[in-house]
């Protein structure tokens, strides 16, 4: 399972950039790592375990802007189709789960 956390906040004032750099600060302390500016992706080994980040992503929103949080499955993450320009890469993101025999 991976969460996605997309964003929008305000960063006008001093007051305002303090809490979008925290909010960040607080993604990357929970072992999310920065997709693109404002996305933020986290591979959880299961639902109970992406329930229980994103109760905390809940808890650091700060109060004003825009946060979204997504959750979509390994099969689906792997099918992302990534392009700088107009050229395909392969993410370094790849699938964290782990197989048990």
């Amino acid at each position: 399972m991976w969460i996605m956390v997309l964003f929008d906040l305000p960063t006008e004032t001093k007051k305002q950039r303090k809490a979008a750099n925290d909010f960040r600060k607080n993604l990357l302390r929970d072992g999310f790592t920065m997709f693109q500016f404002s996305i933020y992706i986290r591979n959880c080994p299961s639902r109970d375990n992406a329930a229980v980040h994103v109760r905390r992503v809940k808890k650091w929103l700060p109060d004003y802007g825009y946060v979204g949080i997504l959750k979509i499955t390994d099969k689906q993450f792997g099918m992302i189709e990534l392009f700088y320009s107009k050229q395909e890469f392969r993410s370094d993101h790849g699938s964290q789960q782990l197989l048990l025999f």
